[in-house]
């Protein structure tokens, strides 16, 4: 089995889009206690249960987009991309109901969109 890089723009972007995917999830999964300050989250009662499963969803972020980058088949970058989309989805309903309206509510939006474009416009064949 030889690892595949793409040469065509939009699979190279869905490519990328998994790199950035499992660069996230290795981070989350090797530094929860970061990673929730970074979401805005106090760690005052950090449980070992609550860092365990942290830990685990970063996990499942760096293992998804590890087998996305071995396997290189568009089903995967679907699901990845349908996983980035309802997340924004969920970001923009907990900027309209929530009234979290803040600039890191909005670059998180940002990445969590473009993540999902990227690997979402390769798969539906947008670019």
């Amino acid at each position: 089995m030889e690892f595949y890089i793409p040469t065509e723009t939009g699979e190279l972007l869905a490519f990328l889009a998994a790199i950035a995917s499992g660069l996230l999830g290795l981070f989350t999964l090797f530094a929860p206690g970061t990673a929730l300050r970074l979401a805005g989250l106090q760690l005052r009662e950090a449980t070992r249960e609550g860092l365990a499963f942290v830990r685990s969803a970063g996990g499942f972020h760096a293992g998804l987009s590890i087998v996305a980058l071995l396997v290189a088949q568009s089903w995967i970058y679907m699901a990845i991309g349908g996983g980035f989309a309802l997340a924004a989805f969920g970001r923009i309903l907990s900027l309209m109901s929530d009234r979290s309206f803040t600039a890191r509510n909005l670059a998180v939006l940002l990445v969590q969109a473009v993540l999902a474009g990227c690997m979402l416009g390769y798969v539906f064949e947008l670019f």
